[in-house]
């Protein structure tokens, strides 16, 4: 079987959110470092608010068999935690398909720029990554409601 975009021209018209969440996790003192505005990029978490907002808004371009669906709401929430940030990313829209992946696109572009952005506070002699790593990229939740 080839792969297709899935026909959903008979699906009723809903309104429609999914909830995704991720955790990057880092060093204390990387952590700290973002709290006080110690990194040499700039605003992590301002930055990485974009680029969540940014993989929301191109999914489809990143998921070849994703619907291009009318996003009417998409919104971030970081939480800075010991050992590292955790991002959930809330989407909505009202169409015949569900946000699901939108919403674990923009979690998942949010960690990457956190990432990006502190690389050099993470890096070890070596130039690896021994601390820094994604877990925990989900759905939380998922809604669909009447027209």
């Amino acid at each position: 079987m080839c792969a297709r975009i899935v026909d959903v021209a008979t699906k009723p018209m809903v309104a429609r959110t999914a909830r995704a969440r991720g955790r990057l996790r880092l060093r204390p003192s990387t952590v700290e470092a973002v709290k006080t505005g110690r990194v040499d990029k700039g605003d992590v978490i301002a930055t990485a608010r974009v680029a969540a907002l940014q993989g929301v808004k191109r999914t489809p371009e990143w998921l070849p068999l994703c619907h291009s669906i009318p996003v009417t709401s998409a919104e971030t929430d970081f939480v800075l935690e010991a050992d590292g940030i955790v991002l959930e990313v809330t989407v909505g829209a009202h169409y015949r398909t569900g946000v699901e992946m939108e919403a674990l696109t923009g979690t998942v572009a949010g960690l990457l720029c956190v990432w990006d952005m502190v690389k050099p506070l993470e890096k070890d002699d070596t130039g690896g990554y021994p601390d820094a790593r994604l877990e925990d990229v989900r759905v939380v939740e998922k809604t669909k409601g009447a027209a």
